[in-house]
Formats: structure tokens, C-alpha cells, sequence
């Protein structure tokens, strides 16, 4: 036992070695990712007749995702955006997937976007042949996660060797400890006011009228029905609700609120507000 213990330590430290080397290798992608967003922004300032002001520093605001911003205000045509996105990252073979958001500078309203899947068919591409007027936006790419980076690669391999003692001194202990693993189902219902709500059959039971929701209105519903009396970001909703799942369009949030004030309107001790500026409440009354 003691010599396989000594093989596995020196395991360990050549994996330790691979591990830090891909990171390496994962930091040089990083950076030449991010040139590649920099000509992104400096081309589509040429094409708007700006070859002045300056692409600011792109920042990475979540895992796979980035954020292009300007010195200047500058206006783009729909069609362009998409010609030189798709051929910038052509090159780099970043291409496989991505989803083009473009924002105004407050950082709420999209203003423009689509997704290319890798494949045509499955390709979602709105509002071409469209020139945006001028005004201060922001261009986010999220790029479509392909698996393992090489730096958490790295991880792993390194883990290997202690995942190997690990298992020796499970093995040679006696009894098995057994791992339940919680899923994502919600099998319970809701009271909302006087209104139960059904997360997993999609449903509202008024006295003895009973409701169907859509998937969004369910979602929807079900993370304001959990934070009754307290005002919900407009930008949270928009997040776990659509943008985790790909494009959103600006208005959709209120079109599907639109839908749910209806849904619950005959319960009179619901109300649904609107908060200017922030988000929205449902509130209960007593």
C-alpha cells in the first residue's frame, strides 16, 4: 500500500505540472480573445466614419461572456454588425456558436440581437436591414460553451491522483455512505391571495375556476409568487427568465406581465404593479 501511495504522489505532482501549463496556454487564449473583440468594435466604427475615438477595454461580465463599449456615441446598420462579427471570429474559429446582444448604455433595453447556432437552420436573425440611430451602446457576445475550458482540464487532471486516494480509503473503510442528489422539480403549490398556484401543471385555481399558464408565465410567476410584497429587479426576471435561454427582445418581460395581470385579475386581493425604474411587485392585500 505504501508504495502505491508513493506512485500516486508522484503522480500527483506531473499532473500538477500539465494542470499549470494549460492554464498558461488558457491565458494566451483569453488575451487573443479579446484582441479579436477589439477589432470587432474597431471595425464597426470605421464602417460608421469614425476612425478617431477609441474602443474602450472589453470586459467580461460572466463565464463565455463580453462586453464591447466605445469612447463615442456611434450609429450601425443591423447587417453590418452581423457581416463583421461573423468574420472576425471566423478567423479564430470562435464561430461555432454565439449570441449577440446590443444594448443602450443604461444596460436595460436590447436594442438588437441575434444568435448564430453553427448551423443555419437553427440560426435566429431579427431586424436586418435596419440602420440604428445614433446613440450610446454596448455590444455583449456571449460564445456558446463547447465544454471544459483548458484551465479547468487542467484541474481535473490534476485531481486525479487525490480522486485515486480517495477512493482507496473509501474502499478499504467499511459501509457506503449514500448520496442523495436533490432535483429541480417543484411538486408543491403556492398560495398567492386566495389564488393557489400549480408550478408543475402550469396552473392557477381561482374559487373554482382553474387557469392555464404558459412556460414563461409560469416561471415568471413562480419567482414573484416566492418574493410576495417585495419588488423584484426588472433585470433578475430578465436573466433566469429569457437570457439564460438565449436572445430576449425588450419588450417580451412586458408583454408576459401584460398576460399574467389578466390571468389573476379576478382575484381582487392580488395586485401586480409596475415599479418605474426598478421592477415589479406582487402584492397581497389582507
Amino acid at each position: 500500500m505504501k508504495y502505491l501511495f508513493g506512485f500516486t504522489l508522484l503522480l500527483s505532482a506531473a499532473m500538477v505540472c500539465v494542470a499549470f501549463n494549460l492554464s498558461t496556454n488558457e491565458d494566451f487564449e483569453l488575451a487573443k480573445q479579446q484582441i479579436l473583440l477589439r477589432k470587432i468594435g474597431h471595425e464597426l466604427l470605421l464602417r460608421a466614419g469614425d476612425s478617431t475615438s477609441r474602443v474602450m477595454p472589453v470586459k467580461k461580465i460572466a463565464t463565455n461572456e463580453y462586453q464591447i463599449r466605445f469612447e463615442n456615441e456611434l450609429t450601425f446598420e443591423a447587417d453590418s454588425l452581423i457581416k463583421i462579427v461573423k468574420n472576425t471570429l471566423t478567423k479564430d474559429q470562435l464561430s461555432n456558436g454565439y449570441i449577440v446582444n446590443v444594448r443602450n448604455c443604461t444596460g436595460l433595453d436590447i436594442v438588437f440581437g441575434y444568435a448564430m447556432a453553427g448551423n443555419i437552420k437553427d440560426d435566429v436573425i431579427a431586424c436586418t436591414g435596419r440602420t440604428q440611430p445614433k446613440g450610446c451602446y454596448l455590444i455583449e457576445i456571449k460564445f456558446q460553451n463547447t465544454g471544459l475550458t483548458p484551465i479547468q482540464k487542467g484541474y481535473l487532471i490534476g485531481g486525479i491522483p487525490f480522486l485515486a486516494i480517495v477512493g482507496l480509503l473509501f474502499t478499504s473503510a467499511k459501509g457506503k455512505k449514500k448520496i442523495q442528489i436533490e432535483n429541480n422539480v417543484v411538486n408543491e403549490q403556492l398560495k398567492i391571495g386566495r389564488t393557489f398556484f400549480d408550478f408543475e401543471n402550469r396552473k392557477l385555481t381561482f374559487a373554482e375556476t382553474i387557469t392555464k399558464l404558459t412556460v414563461k408565465e409560469t416561471k415568471l410567476l413562480w419567482i414573484l409568487g416566492n418574493e410576495q410584497n417585495v419588488v423584484v429587479d426588472r433585470s433578475r426576471l430578465q436573466k433566469e427568465i429569457w437570457e439564460d435561454e438565449g436572445v430576449i427582445v425588450g419588450r417580451s418581460l412586458d408583454v408576459f406581465i401584460s398576460k399574467l395581470r389578466r390571468k389573476l385579475e379576478a382575484d381582487l386581493s392580488i395586485q401586480l404593479k409596475n415599479i418605474h425604474s426598478r421592477g415589479y411587485k406582487l402584492e397581497i392585500k389582507n
